[in-house]
């Protein structure tokens, strides 16, 4: 099979990698139920049980930056083999960790490697037709979603019944599956640059020179999403307090309410044209102030914190679709470069808000996250604000 730029994708093709998408970000927040559940294996403190997920997201960031560039360079099947192979060996120096050290390091490598949906994601930008762009952009990015929500609720769960190293275990053979699907479906997409590496990273400066809109796209999606992953990075901590004292089980289910996130990202892909993303943009923005009000008033409610994380999950999207989509847009020819600039930042602003938050709760507990999370939400609206596009 061989694709043509902007002719179109194939149905089974797009569906395959909204799935393995799904099952490769996952590997990113399975942590995030069982940070309470490590930090007493390890006996380590909360603060350091929080550097898991912060050194995750922070690999994740360098992923983005320095690999997936090569997706114009070189063949991206040999890019996507190599990456499944160092995940398979990460996620299993997490499962028989002696030492919260190894964890670190193997967390590091294992964000690193769990880059493979962003190259699936400029696939689907420059071979559909101009008309499906959006849509098609919408719903690898939703199976994207769907695999960050189901590995809360699995992972929960897992551990809840058979302990937080088994479902590392299962990680693992997932991505030897996910592997073998990939190559096997996946067609030889020739790169679309030709010179050094150095050449490469050096056009990415260029692009940001050349195009002022994404620096903004990006910007205010990677404020939006630091303050997204406060919540989650210190969720667990204040579940398993007073009044609801429950575990990491519980903590995964939570997930389940970011289905609204999920389905709503194609229906986003399909109006950004229409409505705009600066509307989007201001939507979503809104919708995340309202989440941390109601984190903050109703905190000690199951009601107050399903509804906080429907409207921040719903928020996120309307933020992160509209940005990442109009950022193909402004250089098709050059997608991964694109999309490395677009989710560096967005990680790098992950990373910033997981890191702020867990500072925030060793000083001040949930209100010091919920705070956190009202000024990174802020500092989004501002770029929006205070920029033309």
């Amino acid at each position: 099979m061989v694709l043509k730029e902007n002719a179109g994708i194939p149905a089974h093709l797009l569906w395959t990698l909204a799935v393995i998408a799904g099952v490769s970000v996952a590997n990113l927040y399975y942590n995030q139920p069982l940070l309470d559940l490590m930090r007493l294996d390890f006996g380590v403190s909360e603060f350091q049980a929080n550097l898991i997920a912060m050194i995750t997201q922070v690999g994740y960031a360098l992923g983005l930056l320095f690999i997936i560039p090569l997706g114009d360079l070189y063949h991206r099947k040999r890019i996507i083999e190599i990456n499944f192979f160092v995940l398979v060996l990460s996620l299993l120096a997490i499962a028989v960790a002696t030492d919260v050290r190894i964890v670190w390091g193997a967390s590091l490598l294992t964000g690193i490697c769990s880059v493979v949906p962003q190259i699936f994601i400029p696939i689907a930008a420059q071979f559909s037709t101009p008309a499906t762009k959006g849509r098609n952009v919408g719903l690898v990015i939703s199976g994207l979603l769907t695999g960050i929500l189901a590995s809360r609720v699995v992972s929960g769960l897992v551990a809840d019944f058979w302990g937080w190293r088994t479902m590392y275990y299962a990680a693992a053979v997932l991505m030897v599956f996910s592997f073998l699907v990939v190559m096997r479906v996946l067609p030889d997409i020739a790169p679309t640059f030709s010179g050094r590496y150095v050449d490469l990273m050096k056009s990415i400066l260029s692009l940001l020179k050349k195009y002022p809109p994404l620096r903004i796209y990006a910007g205010r999606a990677g404020f939006a999403f630091g303050s997204f992953l406060s919540l989650w990075a210190c969720l667990a901590f204040r579940m398993a307090q007073e009044p609801f004292c429950v575990g990491s089980d519980v903590v995964g289910l939570l997930g389940l309410c970011g289905v609204a996130g999920a389905l709503s990202a194609s229906i986003v892909g399909r109006y950004v044209k229409q409505v705009g993303v600066k509307r989007f943009n201001f939507l979503g923005c809104a919708l995340f102030l309202a989440s941390w009000l109601l984190l903050f008033f109703a905190q000690d409610t199951y009601a107050g914190m399903i509804g906080g994380i429907l409207l921040i999950d719903i928020g996120m999207q309307c933020i992160q679709i509209s940005n990442q989509t109009s950022m193909f847009e402004v250089a098709p020819q050059a997608a991964n470069r694109v999309n490395t600039i677009f989710m560096t930042t967005y990680f790098i602003g992950g990373s910033v808000g997981t890191l702020l938050a867990g500072s925030a709760w060793a000083l001040a507990q949930w209100s010091g996250v919920v705070c956190v999370g009202i000024l990174l939400a802020l500092a989004s609206l501002s770029v929006t604000a205070f920029t033309k596009y």
